[in-house]
């Protein structure tokens, strides 16, 4: 009698410890071929150095479109094909100029123009400047003392927070809303500190949004040392005078595309899990950790599936998506198609964190999905891959999500990245190939269990 009810017992735990070492080799496989063959940083080497900056509408990004369709290909991808999308087709212009000026001297500062941000006129402006901590503090000065002069938004970025993306989010609204804000209290032009937590003299772009119903007035960034000096200076002289200097414009939209590579599943290829990052970078620095490294490690997913010859009853894509810096526009027209075909999503996963050492992969809400995932860390953590509890996935992806496809992101470790995000320091030199590569296995492993066991 106990032996009849041990059986099916007995054999189910085999089973599934059979399972287990399965998935556990092919994993150490993946590794084993990305660590020893991975072609990651060789790609983002090209990318960085014979194309460089990639920033939607531009003639770069045009060039990047076309090398990733020829990358996609040489990576063994079944199927190549573009999505178009138009993207906006903003550019800088002339170096920036910035200087704070005293009655003895003036100083010259690191300035950039955030994206989006219109000109000053020729001559440039020149006006008071006033310190501000956050767009809560134009509420505490109040309009009388803001009228006519140059704001400076000074919040940094909380340095107590070991997950570095919040505190980026919970500084980053001086950089998107603060000229808006600014306005209504009668400002003439904004500075935002960078959003790093590095201290030094290279200043941070990013996008910025005017609201179509307020005026519209320069934004730029300031350094984060620039930003210091600044802040001690205005301590103890107020009336400090800061000169402005942009030539920036939004030019007509501009045709462009996602770039789409398929693995065809063999049993289900119209069901789709798809990994990606973005195309396109700021036009200051190479793009190499935001996000060429996305790029590359998306594109060596589908070259390690080929020379491993792992196959999946659903369909790999990668995808390169356009313009995530300054309008999402790919992002949107990948959910947007998608839709109008009636594709099925079984799960989407972005890079889009920089290319460090990969910690875990965070995840949308979505039910059950964090318990699936910390079931597999024991097949992840022997690759110090142990943190599934972040929420988040990816900005090209939320869009996916929003039609319910559980979407998650790549988490590398987040202690380097905003020394680089959006900075001209954003070179090829200042990724380590071994910590690439290891993003890529990452991912391609966590394709690899999601499309034996769902999620």
């Amino acid at each position: 009698m106990t032996r009849k009810l041990l059986s099916p017992i007995i054999l189910l735990f085999f089973t599934h410890l059979c399972i287990a070492q399965s998935d556990s080799a092919i994993i150490k496989s993946i590794y084993d071929e990305a660590l020893s063959n991975g072609k990651s940083y060789k790609n983002l080497d090209y990318l960085c150095h014979k194309i460089g900056h990639r920033l939607s509408g531009s003639l770069q990004a045009q060039q990047a479109v076309d090398w990733a369709f020829k990358t996609m290909k040489e990576a063994g991808a079944d199927t190549v094909f573009l999505q178009e999308c138009m993207v906006p087709h903003w550019v800088r212009g002339e170096k920036e100029v910035g200087k704070v000026i005293s009655p003895k001297e003036s100083k010259q500062v690191a300035i950039c123009a955030l994206g989006g941000s219109i000109a000053t006129p020729a001559e440039g402006i020149t006006g008071n400047i006033i310190e501000v901590i956050g767009i809560d503090g134009l509420v505490k000065l109040g309009k009388e003392k803001i009228k006519g002069k140059i704001v400076f938004f000074n919040e940094p970025m909380d340095p107590t927070i070991i997950a570095t993306h919040f505190a980026y989010r919970k500084a980053g609204n001086q950089r998107w809303s603060g000229a808006s804000e600014a306005v209504k209290y009668g400002a003439i032009a904004v500075v935002v500190r960078s959003l790093s937590l590095a201290i030094d003299n290279i200043p941070h772009t990013g996008t910025m949004i005017y609201q179509d119903s307020i005026n519209k007035i320069p934004a730029c960034a300031i350094s984060t040392k620039d930003a210091d000096w600044l802040s001690a200076s205005l301590k103890t002289n107020s009336s400090l005078t800061f000169y402005l200097k942009m030539s920036c414009k939004t030019l007509p939209d501009e045709k462009s595309y996602n770039v789409v590579g398929e693995i065809r599943g063999k049993k289900y290829p119209a069901e789709y899990i798809v990994v990606g990052g973005h195309l396109d970078s700021w036009d200051i620095g190479e793009g190499a950790q935001d996000d060429g490294a996305g790029i590359v490690q998306s594109i060596e997913v589908l070259r390690i599936f080929k020379a491993l010859n792992l196959k999946t009853d659903c369909t790999i894509r990668a995808v390169a998506f356009m313009n995530e810096e300054n309008g999402s526009r790919g992002g949107k027209k990948y959910a947007e198609l998608a839709k109008l075909n009636n594709e099925k999503h079984i799960a989407a996963i972005e890079s889009d964190n920089g290319g460090f050492t990969p910690r875990g992969f965070s995840s949308d809400p979505v039910p059950n999905i964090k318990v699936k995932l910390k079931s597999w860390r024991p097949l992840f953590e022997p690759y110090g891959i142990y943190d599934f509890e972040n929420e988040g996935s990816g900005a090209d992806i939320k869009y996916l999500n929003n039609t319910g496809v559980p979407c998650l992101g790549l988490l590398p470790d987040s202690q380097r990245y905003f020394d680089y995000h959006h900075a001209a320091n954003d070179v090829f030199e200042v990724v380590n190939k071994r910590e690439l590569e290891m993003g890529g296995a990452t991912m391609a492993a966590l394709i690899w269990m999601i499309s034996q066991h769902g999620l």
